[in-house]
């Protein structure tokens, strides 16, 4: 690593054991150019729903994100600045590749890890060649791209853009949700296999960066990677793209949900087999004593376990009620349900295996019964669990806010999380469970006057404002990969 490295050389404590632990360390990826060229008729191709606006998502919207992210994990970094930081303000201090950016070793944007392996000279031309391989470039290109410095070459690697915006090829428009590129489990670290095509670029950057960066120096022997069926390559395609065989996992089916208890989805991103070789290896390490895994619907509507449902506090979670057991109300409401063959809940299947007895798995009969035993058995909560539903389980808002991510919510500390300002119906149940709801622009100013702390702040749902982050369908859980978490 070069001497002007930014992050510290001395490699950073990982370890995560919940979802709801104080957060000390996280991964993120601030919005990048390669999101403004992202066109109409390849957006489903690159796995977007709509056509965001780029600046307005990074000045209106995730810069806020990042603010709070400071706040609570790194406040020396912005308490004083928050008003000299506003959408109007120039926004260095929020470019990873910038003089002026905020260089923070506990709110780490990934696109600055990805410049510091970057100037390490064989890193850099084995890494510009198997991204050339992977977009079939020429290899003129190849030469080309070595000409330039890390910290501009890590933007064309992620974007797909040359300084001057020329297209080299496409952009990874899905890198800001670096939940799906890796997982910690406790003091381990679980590289994902992403489903599409269009996500195959991140992967291979999140593998160099993992296996090359000092950050993660003392876990070399920890990463773990999910193997593929071994004879795939002799099976036919149609085989190939089976459940049963093929290897794909994100990390949105992945939760860390309590100390020796790891919750994995079976979903549209997710195949059973990779569930299978995960819950095979976490045994093998003897990393927990229980895996959960949930089968939900493959429906673009869910995709992961966190669009559907996430932790809150110790004895709270917030979820779907279409999808729960006490949801009935909202589908007798729901005029869908009259005419569906059986009802969607009937999709979703939970088995829970204990270590050495993974032959005689337990069936949960719904969710709620899984969320509250872990309140209970796994984390102690001594009072009542509480569930708090998308857009307050009223038809149409349940169905709704679940699609802008009402469900997908990342907690702070226990009983702090954030989520996305236009999922009114959400903060209204929220409100009625004892949260305070408040904009993330209001809390941090009344954190400039002291008015109040993350330290001291609890039950507190923070809002987001979300008008274009909310189209690239992934909320704050998705926006964030935990690397320290302290104990519950």
């Amino acid at each position: 690593m070069a001497e002007n490295s930014t992050l510290p050389v001395i490699p950073q404590r990982i370890h995560v054991s919940s979802e709801i632990g104080t957060l000390k360390r996280l991964l993120i990826h601030s919005p990048d150019r390669g999101l403004g060229k992202v066109i109409p008729s390849k957006a489903q191709d690159w796995l977007f729903e709509d056509i965001v606006h780029l600046d307005m998502m990074r000045r209106d919207e995730y810069d806020y994100y990042v603010k709070i992210l400071l706040y609570f994990l790194d406040p020396d970094k912005v308490r004083g600045k928050v008003a000299s930081l506003g959408p109007d303000s120039d926004r260095s201090f929020f470019k990873p590749d910038h003089d002026d950016y905020f260089k923070s070793d506990k709110v780490i944007d990934i696109q600055r890890l990805l410049a510091d392996i970057l100037e390490d000279e064989s890193i850099r031309i084995r890494l510009i060649a198997a991204i050339c391989g992977i977009e079939r470039t020429s290899f003129r290109t190849q030469q080309q791209l070595n000409q330039y410095d890390p910290a501009e070459l890590a933007k064309i690697m992620i974007s797909g853009s040359l300084p001057d915006l020329t297209m080299l090829f496409a952009p990874l428009p899905n890198f800001i949700f670096t939940r799906d590129i890796g997982i910690v489990i406790n003091d381990h670290i679980l590289l994902n296999k992403p489903a599409k095509l269009a996500r195959t670029r991140e992967a291979l950057l999140t593998q160099y960066i993992f296996f090359n960066h000092p950050l993660f120096a003392n876990y070399q022997d920890k990463i773990i990677e999910i193997p593929d069926n071994e004879h795939a390559f002799l099976l036919p395609d149609a085989d190939v793209n089976r459940d049963v065989t093929r290897s794909t996992l994100e990390g949105g089916d992945v939760m860390m949900i309590a100390q020796r208890h790891l919750m994995i989805g079976v979903s549209e991103r997710t195949t059973l087999y990779a569930a299978q070789q995960v819950m095979r290896l976490v045994f093998d390490k003897n990393l927990v004593d229980t895996v959960t895994i949930l089968k939900i619907p493959k429906k673009r509507d869910y995709m992961h376990i966190d669009t559907i449902f996430t932790q809150v506090k110790r004895n709270v979670w917030v979820l779907l009620g279409s999808l729960a057991r006490t949801g009935d109300e909202a589908k007798k409401r729901d005029v869908i349900h009259f005419f569906a063959p059986k009802d969607v809940s009937e999709d979703l299947k939970i088995l829970q295996f204990i270590k050495g007895l993974e032959h005689k798995p337990i069936e949960i009969e719904n969710l709620e019964d899984l969320l509250a035993d872990i309140s209970k058995n796994d984390l102690g909560a001594t009072d009542p669990v509480q569930f708090i539903y998308s857009g307050n389980n009223e038809f149409p808002f349940g169905a709704r806010e679940q699609w802008t991510d009402s469900c997908n919510l990342l907690a702070l500390k226990d009983g702090v999380v954030i989520g996305y300002d236009r999922n009114e119906k959400t903060a209204e149940a929220f409100r009625g469970a004892g949260f305070e709801v408040v904009a993330a622009a209001k809390l941090l100013e009344r954190f400039e006057r002291g008015e109040s702390s993350p330290e001291t702040i609890e039950n507190t749902f923070i809002m987001l404002p979300s008008a274009e982050l909310s189209r690239a369908r992934g909320g704050s859980h998705c926006m964030s990969l935990p690397l320290l978490r302290e104990e519950v």
